[in-house]
C-alpha cells in the first residue's frame, strides 16, 4: 500500500494555478450555443467571509463545474457591491476613507474566495464604487428621468437617527433600520423616487412566467406589491372647493361612514388646522404620533387614538356632514391616507368610534336576521358578508352583489369610480451619505432642475470630505463639488449632494459582467441579448423583496427602451438556507462566527466545501457542527488512501476493458452500485440540488469499493479475471471522483490524475449510467389487496422484506386503494408477489 500523503495545502495550491492559468473559467462572448450564465448575489464587501457566507459561493461553483462538465459554455463572473453605509461608518469610528476601507476588504474576500477553489472569469471583475461603474449607474438614471420615470418630492420617509439617512420602506424590518437595529423615526423631505408603481402590475402579472423560481419568493413579492381592486371615492371638504378623496375595497359601506381618519402624514392637516382653535393641539398629536412606529400604530393590541380637526367632509352618496379626525391607525402608505371610516363593519373604526362617542351606522346585516341589526347590540364589528340596509335603492341587495352596482353609481354620479390600488411605493433612492453614487442632477435658478449631460458623466465623488454624523450628506460641505455651471445657461448652479440607494448599483450588474470593460456603453445589447436572461441565480432569501424586484423593475425599463430583448433577469432562481451556530444566525455580536481560513488551513478548502455541501439541503436552514467537519476531512482521506493504494496498478495495467461476461456476483454487484451511484448523483443535482444525498450515495459506494479492493488486493494480477475486477474498481473510483469533482475539485483532480489521467478532469463529460447494469437482476412484482391486484412494482432480485414492504407502501396506487384502511397482514411470495391483507 502506498503511504503518500494527502499534502491539501500544496494540491490546492497547485490546482487553483492550474485554473487560473488554463482559464477555465474564462469563455468566450461570441458563445452562440450551449451558453449557460450562473450568477451569485456579489458581495458587499464587509470585511472577511464566514463559513455562511460560503454556502452561497460553493454552491454557485458546484453549479458552474457541473455545468462544464455538462458541455455547457459557462458564464461564472464575480464582482463588489461596493457602496454602502458601513464603509462610510468605518470611515467615522476609524478615520480611514470609505474607498481604502472598501479595497481592504476587497483584497482579503478575494483571497478567500480563491483559497474556496470557487472560480469565476476575474477578468469581468467589476467594483460599483469604481467610476467606471457608477458612470453607468448614473446614465441609468438619467434613463428614468428621460422617461419620467425619476422624480423629486417632498414626502415623509424613514429616518434613520443613528445612520443618520434615509430608508427606502423596503429597508425598515419590524419598525427598525435593517442595518443597525435603531428604531427608525419619519421625517419629511425632499426626496428622489424611481416609480416603480407604474410598472406594478406587470411585476405581478410577469411573476407567473417565472416557472424556476421557489413558490415563497414569488408569494412574497406578490404581497408585497399587494394589489386590491376596490373604488376611489371623492369627499367634498366643507366650505371649500377641495376635495378629499379616499380607497376603499368595501364600497359597499359608504353609507355607512360616520367618520374619516386622515394619516398623520396627510398632506392636508396643516391647511385644514391652520389659524384655528385646533391647530396646536392637532399639531402635537400628529408630531406625537409620528414618532411611533408603523407597527405600534397598527398592531391590533394599540389602542386607538385620535384627534378632531374641527372641519367636515362631505358623504356624496347621502349628503351627510362627516367629522374629519386625524388617527393613529390610518397610514399613508396605503390608499391615499384618508379612510372612510364606517364603525359598524370595521373593528378598528369601531373601537375608535367607541372611546370618542361617534355614531355607528349598520349597512349589512346578517342574511339570516328577519329584523336589523341595532348598534346597540354590537359588541364588535359586523365583518360577514350579508345583506344591503339603510342603503337607499341598494337595500335588499346581497352585499357582494352590490358592490359593483355602487361602483356604477359612483360612476355615474361622477363622485368616485373603479380603482385599483397597490401596496408597492414608489422606489425611494436618495441617501444623504457620500459612499454612493452621486445623483447627476444640476440646479439652476434659471433652467431649475437640468440633468447632467451624459457626455460629462460620470460625477466623480470627491476623495477630501470630513464626515460628520449629523443627518446632511457630507458632499454639502464640498464647495468644489457642489458648485458647478448650468449645462443649458452656462450661470452658476448647484449640484444635487445626496446618492443613490445602493440597491439602484445591484439592479442592473449582471448586465454589465457581459462587457465588463467596455466604456463607451453600459451594456452590449446584442451580447446582452445572447447571454440573458440569467440561467441559474443564487443567493439569499433576505433578498426576495429588495433586490429581486428592482432588478425586475430596472430590467422591464430596459426592456421597454428597447435596450434588451428580454424582461426578465433571472430565469431560474435558488435561495439558499443559513448556515447557523449555537442555534442563531452567525454575527460577531454574539460571538458564533466560525472562521473558514481556520478550517481551510487545518483541514483543506475541500473538506470545507464538502462539510457545507453535506450539512443538510442547500435550502435549509443549517446548524454548524465542528464534528461534522472532522468527519467530512476523514472521508477525503479514506477516498484518497483507497485510490492511491493502488497508484502502482493503475500505471501498470493499460488494458481498461470491461468483459461483463467475466463478472463474478461481487463483482457484478459493484458494477450495479457504481452505476445506480451515477444515477442518483446525476438526478439529485438535477432535479433538486440535494448534494447532501448525492454525497452520501458517494460515501456508500466507497464503502462497497474499499470492501472490494480488500479482497483484490492480494491477487495475482497477471490472472485475466483479477484485471478484469481490478477495471471494474478503477471504473467505481474513476465514477466517484468525477461525479465529487465538482464538489471536491482540488482532490479530484489529483486523484484523477494518479487514476492515469492527464488534466483537467473539468475537460472530461459528467458521467453516463448503463441503464443495463442498473436493470439486471430485477423483477416485476405483483402487489395485490386482498387478493386483488392494484399494482405492480420493477425491484431489485433479493430486496429485504423491509425494503420491500416500504416500497409498497410508498406506491402511489396501493395508497389510493388503501385509503385509510388498516393492514392486518403482509404476505410475500418471493420474486413474484405482496399481497396486503386489509381491513
Amino acid at each position: 500500500m502506498s503511504n503518500k500523503e494527502y499534502d491539501f495545502n500544496k494540491i490546492e495550491k497547485k490546482w487553483q494555478d492550474f485554473w487560473g492559468g488554463s482559464g477555465l473559467f474564462r469563455v468566450d462572448e461570441e458563445c452562440h450555443k450551449n451558453k449557460f450564465y450562473c450568477l451569485v448575489m456579489f458581495p458587499y464587501p464587509s470585511g472577511t467571509l464566514h463559513v455562511g457566507h460560503g454556502r452561497n459561493y460553493i454552491i454557485g461553483d458546484v453549479v458552474s463545474r457541473y455545468k462544464i462538465m455538462k458541455g455547457f459554455k459557462v458564464l461564472s463572473p464575480i464582482g463588489w457591491d461596493a457602496f454602502g453605509l458601513p464603509a462610510e461608518n468605518a470611515a467615522i469610528t476609524n478615520s480611514i476613507h470609505p474607498s481604502i476601507h472598501t479595497k481592504n476588504n476587497i483584497k482579503k474576500m478575494k483571497i478567500q474566495l480563491e483559497r474556496w477553489g470557487v472560480g469565476y472569469d476575474w477578468d469581468r471583475e467589476v467594483t460599483s464604487c469604481s467610476p467606471d461603474y457608477y458612470k453607468w449607474t448614473q446614465w441609468i438614471f438619467l434613463k428614468l428621468f428621460e422617461q419620467n420615470l425619476a422624480y423629486k418630492k417632498k414626502a415623509a420617509v424613514n429616518w434613520c437617527p443613528s445612520c443618520a439617512t434615509v430608508l427606502a420602506n423596503e429597508q425598515v424590518v419590524d419598525d427598525l433600520c435593517e442595518r443597525c437595529d435603531t428604531k427608525v423615526k419619519q421625517r419629511d423631505l425632499e426626496q428622489w423616487f424611481f416609480k416603480i408603481s407604474d410598472y406594478a402590475q406587470r411585476l405581478l402579472d410577469d411573476l407567473e412566467t417565472l416557472d424556476g423560481w421557489p413558490e415563497r419568493v414569488k408569494t412574497m413579492q406578490a404581497n408585497w406589491i399587494g394589489r386590491s381592486e376596490g373604488a376611489r371615492i371623492n369627499f367634498n371638504l366643507e366650505g371649500s372647493d377641495k376635495t378629499v378623496p379616499c380607497f376603499t375595497t368595501r364600497p359597499d359601506t359608504i353609507f355607512g361612514v360616520t367618520f374619516m381618519s386622515l394619516a398623520p402624514e396627510h398632506p392636508l392637516i396643516n391647511e385644514l388646522i391652520e389659524g384655528t382653535e385646533h391647530e396646536q393641539p392637532v399639531s402635537d398629536f400628529v408630531e406625537r404620533v409620528r414618532g411611533q412606529s408603523t407597527i405600534e400604530r397598527t398592531s391590533e393590541g394599540t389602542e386607538k387614538e385620535g384627534i378632531f380637526t374641527g372641519r367636515y367632509v362631505i358623504n356624496p352618496v347621502n349628503g351627510e356632514r362627516v367629522p374629519l379626525w386625524v388617527s393613529n391607525y390610518a397610514l399613508m402608505g396605503y390608499g391615499t391616507g384618508a379612510v372612510m371610516a364606517v364603525p359598524a363593519h370595521d373593528q378598528r373604526d369601531f373601537q375608535f368610534a367607541k372611546k370618542y362617542n361617534l355614531p355607528i351606522k349598520i349597512v349589512i346585516n346578517p342574511i339570516d336576521n328577519d329584523t336589523a341589526l341595532m348598534p346597540d347590540e354590537l359588541n364588535e364589528a359586523f365583518v360577514e358578508d350579508g345583506v344591503q340596509i339603510n342603503s337607499d335603492r341598494f337595500d335588499g341587495t346581497p352585499n357582494r352583489e352590490a358592490i359593483p352596482e355602487i361602483i356604477n353609481f359612483f360612476e355615474e354620479k361622477g363622485i368616485g369610480e373603479r380603482n385599483i390600488n397597490y401596496r408597492l411605493r414608489d422606489w425611494l433612492i436618495s441617501r444623504q451619505r457620500y459612499w454612493g453614487a452621486p445623483i447627476p442632477i444640476i440646479y439652476c435658478e434659471s433652467c431649475g432642475t437640468v440633468p447632467v449631460p451624459e457626455k460629462d458623466l460620470p460625477v466623480l465623488l470627491p476623495d477630501h470630505v470630513e464626515f460628520k454624523p449629523h443627518g446632511r450628506s457630507p458632499l454639502d460641505d464640498v464647495d468644489e463639488f457642489v458648485n458647478t455651471t448650468c449645462p443649458k445657461c452656462g450661470g452658476s448652479a448647484r449640484r444635487e449632494t445626496d446618492t443613490m440607494d445602493t440597491f439602484v448599483d445591484s439592479s442592473w450588474y449582471y448586465l454589465r459582467y457581459i462587457s465588463s470593460k467596455d466604456n463607451t456603453q453600459a451594456f452590449d445589447s446584442e451580447a446582452v441579448n445572447r447571454w440573458l436572461p440569467v440561467d441559474q441565480y443564487i443567493g439569499g432569501i433576505e433578498h426576495a423583496i429588495l433586490h429581486l424586484l428592482y432588478s425586475r423593475f430596472i430590467t422591464k425599463v430596459f426592456y421597454d427602451l428597447k435596450l434588451t430583448n428580454f424582461n426578465e433577469p433571472f430565469k431560474n432562481l435558488f435561495t439558499q438556507g443559513m448556515i447557523i451556530k449555537d442555534g442563531a444566525k452567525m454575527s460577531k455580536s454574539k460571538g458564533n462566527v466560525v472562521n473558514p481560513d481556520l478550517i481551510t488551513d487545518k483541514y483543506g478548502a475541500d473538506t470545507q466545501r464538502l462539510y457545507t455541501l453535506f450539512i443538510a439541503p442547500p435550502q435549509r436552514d443549517a446548524e454548524w457542527n465542528d464534528r461534522g467537519v472532522i468527519g467530512s476531512y476523514r472521508f477525503l482521506n479514506r477516498l484518497w488512501n483507497t485510490i492511491t493504494s493502488f497508484e502502482e496498478h493503475f500505471k501498470n495495467i493499460l488494458d481498461r476493458e470491461i468483459r461483463p461476461e467475466m463478472f463474478p456476483n461481487e463483482t457484478k454487484e459493484l458494477y450495479r452500485q457504481t452505476n445506480i451511484t451515477i444515477k442518483k448523483v446525476t438526478e439529485d443535482i438535477e432535479k433538486s440540488w440535494s448534494f447532501n444525498t448525492a454525497i452520501a450515495s458517494v460515501m456508500e459506494l466507497l464503502n462497497k469499493v474499499i470492501d472490494f479492493s480488500a479482497e483484490l488486493r492480494d491477487q495475482d494480477f497477471n490472472d485475466e479475471t483479477v484485471v478484469n475486477d481490478f477495471n471494474v474498481l478503477r471504473y467505481s473510483l474513476e465514477a466517484s471522483v468525477t461525479i465529487l469533482a465538482p464538489l471536491v475539485p482540488h482532490i479530484c483532480e489529483e486523484l484523477w490524475e494518479i487514476l492515469g489521467h492527464n488534466p483537467s478532469i473539468f475537460s472530461v463529460p459528467w458521467p453516463k449510467y448503463d441503464e443495463g447494469a442498473i436493470a439486471a437482476d430485477r423483477i416485476e412484482m405483483v402487489i395485490q389487496i386482498n387478493g386483488k391486484v392494484r399494482s405492480k412494482l420493477i425491484v431489485p432480485s433479493g430486496i429485504s422484506e423491509e425494503d420491500l414492504k416500504s416500497l409498497v407502501l410508498e406506491d402511489k396506487k396501493i395508497n389510493e386503494n388503501l385509503d385509510c384502511k388498516k393492514i392486518l397482514k403482509t404476505i410475500i411470495v418471493p420474486n413474484k408477489l405482496v399481497n396486503l391483507v386489509v381491513k
